[in-house]
Protein backbone atom coordinates (compact mmCIF):
# COMPACT_ATOMS: atom_id res chain seq x y z
CA UNK A 1 0.00 0.00 0.00
CA UNK A 2 1.04 3.55 -0.66
CA UNK A 3 0.14 6.46 1.56
CA UNK A 4 -0.05 10.21 1.22
CA UNK A 5 -0.07 12.96 3.80
CA UNK A 6 -2.75 15.59 3.34
CA UNK A 7 -1.96 18.83 5.17
CA UNK A 8 -4.61 21.51 5.49
CA UNK A 9 -3.95 24.96 6.89
CA UNK A 10 -7.27 26.28 8.17
CA UNK A 11 -8.74 28.83 10.56
CA UNK A 12 -9.43 27.35 14.01
CA UNK A 13 -13.16 28.09 13.74
CA UNK A 14 -13.52 25.60 10.85
CA UNK A 15 -11.04 22.93 11.95
CA UNK A 16 -13.72 20.69 13.48
CA UNK A 17 -15.91 21.01 10.39
CA UNK A 18 -13.01 19.95 8.14
CA UNK A 19 -12.04 17.03 10.39
CA UNK A 20 -15.65 15.81 10.70
CA UNK A 21 -16.19 15.99 6.92
CA UNK A 22 -12.94 14.14 6.25
CA UNK A 23 -13.73 11.38 8.74
CA UNK A 24 -17.20 10.99 7.26
CA UNK A 25 -15.56 10.67 3.81
CA UNK A 26 -13.14 7.96 4.95
CA UNK A 27 -10.19 9.50 6.79
CA UNK A 28 -9.26 7.40 9.81
CA UNK A 29 -8.22 10.33 11.96
CA UNK A 30 -6.39 13.63 12.08
CA UNK A 31 -3.61 15.40 13.90
CA UNK A 32 -4.22 19.08 14.67
CA UNK A 33 -1.31 21.42 15.31
CA UNK A 34 -1.96 25.02 16.38
CA UNK A 35 0.12 27.52 14.40
CA UNK A 36 0.39 31.16 13.40
CA UNK A 37 0.54 32.52 9.92
CA UNK A 38 -0.17 35.34 7.61
CA UNK A 39 -1.35 35.48 4.06
CA UNK A 40 -2.03 38.02 1.41
CA UNK A 41 -5.62 38.72 2.50
CA UNK A 42 -5.61 38.64 6.27
CA UNK A 43 -2.38 40.47 7.18
CA UNK A 44 -3.07 43.43 9.46
CA UNK A 45 -0.77 45.84 11.16
CA UNK A 46 -0.88 47.72 14.42
CA UNK A 47 1.56 50.57 14.86
CA UNK A 48 3.63 49.16 12.00
CA UNK A 49 3.80 45.64 13.46
CA UNK A 50 2.39 42.72 11.51
CA UNK A 51 -0.31 40.73 13.29
CA UNK A 52 -0.19 37.02 12.57
CA UNK A 53 -3.50 35.19 12.52
CA UNK A 54 -4.11 31.87 14.29
CA UNK A 55 -4.14 28.83 12.03
CA UNK A 56 -4.51 25.10 12.57
CA UNK A 57 -2.46 22.62 10.60
CA UNK A 58 -4.62 19.53 10.16
CA UNK A 59 -2.76 16.43 9.02
CA UNK A 60 -4.37 13.30 7.57
CA UNK A 61 -2.50 10.11 6.67
CA UNK A 62 -4.51 8.44 3.91
CA UNK A 63 -4.23 5.61 1.44
CA UNK A 64 -3.32 7.05 -1.97
CA UNK A 65 -6.51 5.88 -3.68
CA UNK A 66 -8.73 8.21 -1.67
CA UNK A 67 -6.62 11.37 -2.00
CA UNK A 68 -8.59 12.99 -4.84
CA UNK A 69 -11.93 12.39 -3.12
CA UNK A 70 -10.66 13.72 0.22
CA UNK A 71 -9.10 16.80 -1.37
CA UNK A 72 -12.53 17.68 -2.79
CA UNK A 73 -14.02 17.22 0.68
CA UNK A 74 -11.41 19.55 2.22
CA UNK A 75 -11.97 22.10 -0.53
CA UNK A 76 -15.71 22.23 0.22
CA UNK A 77 -15.61 21.91 4.01
CA UNK A 78 -12.83 24.48 4.31
CA UNK A 79 -14.52 26.89 1.90
CA UNK A 80 -11.21 27.31 0.10
CA UNK A 81 -12.95 29.15 -2.74
CA UNK A 82 -13.09 32.17 -0.41
CA UNK A 83 -9.97 34.29 0.16
CA UNK A 84 -8.01 33.73 3.36
CA UNK A 85 -9.78 30.52 4.41
CA UNK A 86 -6.90 28.09 3.95
CA UNK A 87 -4.99 25.79 1.69
CA UNK A 88 -4.38 22.06 1.46
CA UNK A 89 -1.56 20.06 -0.07
CA UNK A 90 -0.52 16.45 -0.51
CA UNK A 91 2.90 14.99 0.26
CA UNK A 92 4.26 11.52 -0.53
CA UNK A 93 5.01 9.17 2.36
CA UNK A 94 7.99 6.81 2.13
CA UNK A 95 7.82 4.69 5.29
CA UNK A 96 5.26 4.23 8.07
CA UNK A 97 5.16 2.51 11.45
CA UNK A 98 2.24 2.21 13.84
CA UNK A 99 -0.72 1.71 11.51
CA UNK A 100 -1.66 -1.83 12.50
CA UNK A 101 -4.99 -0.78 13.99
CA UNK A 102 -6.03 1.09 10.80
CA UNK A 103 -4.84 -1.32 8.09
CA UNK A 104 -8.21 -3.05 7.67
CA UNK A 105 -9.92 0.23 6.82
CA UNK A 106 -7.14 1.18 4.37
CA UNK A 107 -7.40 -2.22 2.66
CA UNK A 108 -11.19 -1.91 2.43
CA UNK A 109 -10.85 1.54 0.83
CA UNK A 110 -8.40 0.22 -1.78
CA UNK A 111 -10.62 -2.81 -2.50
CA UNK A 112 -13.71 -0.61 -2.90
CA UNK A 113 -11.86 1.65 -5.32
CA UNK A 114 -10.60 -1.12 -7.62
CA UNK A 115 -12.80 -4.18 -7.22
Amino acid sequence: MKFKLIMAFVKPNITDKVVDAMKEAGATGATIVPARGTGMHEAKSFFGLSIEDKTDIVVFLVEEHVVEKLMKVIQLAGKFDQPGTGIALVLPVEHIAGLDSQMKKFKDQARDKYF
